[in-house]
């Protein structure tokens, strides 16, 4: 392939108040690849929602929080939103977190960390909503939502919303050196 420019989207702060111009940023790119696959992380399901009219005709994947992540037996996908969501025809994950699971408890328990979350931390210095977008990838790829053999676009943010957008080809957590980051479309600056 011979070289080619292509524009990042740097916002001024992380957080919520990027989520349309991400989404915007997301569905323009995947109209020019052709890309299918949109991952999207909603723990309240809000910003699933915000996602549906620029994903239409697309593999729409809702990636949520696990039950429990705040407390116990918990789910934070609003009843709700889950149902407009489904009637929406959007595909929702509900699963255990590729970088935290058992590590997360090793650590409560045991006060160190294990290898995912340290992958999680370095992710992190590309900001929370990189972690985020390849955490998400990584659990959809495992559930079978979306192939490892397709490149999709993979958003993630800071806290609520999202301020950060991926074009990556997925991988299944068992693979996840096989995980490519082809393109950062969107994300916040970090100071």
């Amino acid at each position: 392939m011979k070289d080619q420019q292509t524009l990042c989207h740097i916002f001024g702060n992380p957080g919520k108040e990027n989520t349309q111009k991400v989404m915007e940023i997301a569905s323009q790119k995947a109209k020019e690849k052709k890309i299918d696959n949109i991952l999207i992380p909603s723990c309240s399901g809000r910003t699933g929602l915000m996602a549906v009219p620029h994903f239409k005709d697309k593999n729409l994947v809702v990636v949520t929080h696990s039950t429990g992540f705040l407390k116990p037996d918990f789910q934070q996908l609003k009843k709700e939103n889950k149902e407009k969501l489904e009637k929406s025809g959007v595909k929702i994950l509900t699963c255990q977190h590729a970088l935290g699971g058992v590590g997360r408890a090793v650590r409560k328990k045991l006060d160190t960390y294990q290898l995912e979350e340290i992958i999680a931390y370095t992710l992190r210095l590309f900001g929370e909503g990189t972690k985020v977008a390849v955490e998400i990838a990584l659990m959809a790829a495992d559930a079978g939502l979306v192939s490892t053999r397709q490149e999709c676009i993979s958003l993630g943010g800071t806290s609520e919303g999202v301020d950060t957008a991926l074009l990556l080809k997925p991988a299944h957590a068992q693979n996840f050196f096989d995980l490519k980051i082809i393109e950062i479309l969107a994300k916040p600056r970090l100071t």
